[in-house]
């Protein structure tokens, strides 16, 4: 078993995308989730930022936690450091005083310690508070909990975004923050020997962080300056014009190039309601149009919008697994929907 450190404010949207990556993925306490296997996936993950290998769990307290630890095998050997972290300051628990006491007890079991190059490290995560509500997602059921997990970290996020967009060869404004585009194109199924499109690529934010988590990444836009756009970022991030492991042309999203189950799957940022026509096509033709196609040539997909589009997700032969509201600014909440093909 593992802990899913997370990060982030939205604990229902980051547990769901851990479940990309890792199995069993539940939701305990907040910024703290398990799972029952988290191999290497987990590290490019945008909203977890580590697993730990657990050695138990307890309420929110410091001398539970050492209880705990005085209690339990402990099967390695070398240098050790203990890392205590107080989720969002839930927990009220002062760290100083977990590392403390919670190092002693190693140290009483004949560990050296070590805190610039240990051989292993214990994560002690403590939290308190109320658990998000969300049908989706295993846990958040709204509930009040007190956690204190102890682990031995296995695994760290990479964290390696491409950079914020304004810092890129090419931008417009209006572009997705990338942990963002990260966690939706994981969500969407991108992995190494796995081929992601978006329909609508403009800049390019999504299927770049496809390409840098290992994907083939496919783009198509309706305007010839977003697809020259998308190829100088996928260049400067992914990889040159040799081979390329990237593939961006211009083409409709209603009537896409592609053979019928040619991707594994697809995640896209519809035109939002301020752009009320779109080349050809009226918004709502668009959309519908756009999720009639991709449910013909990949078996998942992430729709992100400015507003909730399941009638029409369902209607173009889609089963909608979890829609989540995801707030930017003050003027834009983005809806998130995860599908899977009827």
């Amino acid at each position: 078993m593992y802990w899913l450190e997370l990060s982030g404010e939205e604990d229902a949207f980051a547990a769901h995308e851990a479940a990309s990556a890792a199995a069993g993925v539940e939701l305990l306490a907040p910024g703290i989730a398990r799972a029952g296997a988290a191999g290497p996936a987990v590290e490019r993950l945008a909203y977890t930022r580590a697993a730990h290998e657990a050695i138990g769990r307890t309420e929110a307290d410091v001398d539970a936690a050492v209880a705990l630890l005085e209690a339990a095998g402990i099967d390695r050997e070398g240098t050790v450091a203990v890392r205590a972290r107080d989720v969002r300051g839930s927990s009220g628990v002062s760290t100083s005083d977990a590392e403390r006491a919670l190092g002693q007890v190693l140290v009483d079991r004949g560990f050296e310690v070590d805190l610039d190059a240990p051989d292993h490290t214990l994560r002690a995560l403590f939290a308190a508070g109320r658990r998000p509500d969300h049908d989706a997602v295993a846990g958040a059921d709204g509930e009040e909990s007190s956690v204190a997990a102890l682990g031995w970290v296995a695994r760290e996020g990479r964290r390696d975004f491409a950079p914020k967009p304004t810092d890129r060869p090419f931008f417009q404004p209006g572009s997705m923050a990338p942990a963002d585009a990260r966690a939706y194109a994981n969500l969407a199924g991108a992995a190494p020997g796995r081929r992601f499109l978006d329909p609508m690529c403009g800049t390019g934010g999504l299927a770049v962080e496809a390409g840098l988590v290992g994907a083939e990444a496919v783009g198509t836009d309706a305007q010839a300056k977003m697809v020259r756009g998308t190829r100088r970022n996928l260049r400067e991030y992914v990889g040159g014009s040799d081979d390329p492991a990237w593939h961006v042309a211009r083409g409709d999203a209603t009537a896409l190039p592609l053979r019928d189950d040619a991707v594994d799957g697809v995640a896209f940022d519809a035109p939002y309601g301020r752009q009320s026509k779109i080349a050809t096509h009226d918004l709502a033709d668009l959309v519908a149009g756009a999720l009639a196609e991709t449910a013909r040539v990949a078996p998942q997909a992430v729709l992100v919008a400015d507003r909730d589009w399941r009638s029409e997700a369902r209607g173009a032969g889609w089963r909608v697994d979890a829609t989540f509201e995801r707030r930017v600014h003050r003027s834009l909440t983005r809806h998130v929907l995860t599908l899977t093909r009827e």
